[in-house]
């Protein structure tokens, strides 16, 4: 059975100071409001994993990695390895970002290295997916989509597969206040569950959690995760206050 999942890309921001604050109380709203139908996930940038796995230990909170290195070891200067995370008891671990696409050049290839060095990690990568403006407006959604999780994922074995996780994130609707409709959004998840089944299977396809990336809040996350094939988000801007956090948190059906 898929997993709800809410998780907290802190990009980069935040001291150290600010960001043990922040995991503190996430931890603390968490046990309060008794958060247990929901995985939670903090994904703080690399400086303060350590500390969060720390704070986190005993907890229901997860904590995860912005990016992992393609390479296992050796001479890569400023990278961070899979084994590495894994050392400090890091869970899960972002893969392909629309920003890391963007800003760093990532391609099908690296990507689909970086999940197989988190996989026998133990790691759960979170797989990024989606769209930019030009190709939503022509149409080819579906098309781009499709080709981002073959190309990276489809080599995979069924049972290193059905540890993956999902997100839909359209390009066009992160850090602009923009987001998709919920009918856009479960148009895309329903897709992504159809290509998937078609190379995996429908038991695969029914049980892997998909996650929707783009300007997802407090105001419009309950409308977003009420469609049957959202089953959580990944959080931007909304994940670097506790209260926000938690507001999106609780907007999943119990």
């Amino acid at each position: 059975m898929r997993k709800n999942i809410v998780a907290g890309n802190w990009k980069m921001n935040k001291t150290f100071q600010q960001a043990e604050e922040l995991v503190a109380e996430v931890k603390d709203l968490m046990e309060e409001h008794e958060i247990k139908h929901t995985e939670v996930i903090v994904i703080p940038p690399f400086p303060y994993l350590e500390m969060a796995t720390d704070l986190a230990q005993g907890s229901p909170l997860k904590v995860g990695a912005q990016n992992v290195s393609d390479h296992d070891y050796g001479a890569y200067t400023g990278e961070i390895s899979a084994p590495m995370l894994a050392s400090m008891e890091v869970n899960y671990c972002i893969v392909g970002h629309s920003e890391r696409r963007k800003y760093f050049r990532e391609k099908s290839k690296a990507l689909a290295e970086k999940v197989k060095q988190l996989l026998n990690a133990g790691i759960t990568p979170i797989f990024c997916c989606g769209e930019d403006l030009e190709k939503r407006e022509k149409g080819q959604q579906e098309k781009v989509v499709e080709r981002q999780i073959s190309k990276a994922l489809f080599e995979l074995e069924p049972d290193d597969f059905s540890r993956m996780v999902i997100a839909y994130e359209p390009v066009w609707a992160i850090g602009t206040g923009k987001n998709a409709t919920p009918e856009q959004a479960q148009e895309m998840h329903a897709f992504i569950r159809k290509i998937i089944e078609g190379k995996y299977g429908k038991d695969i396809s029914e049980n892997i959690s998909i996650l929707y990336g783009g300007s997802c809040n407090a105001k419009n996350a309950k409308s977003l995760f009420k469609n049957p094939d959202v089953d959580g988000g990944l959080i931007g801007g909304a994940s670097l206050n506790a209260e926000e956090f938690l507001k999106v948190i609780r907007g999943i059906p119990a």
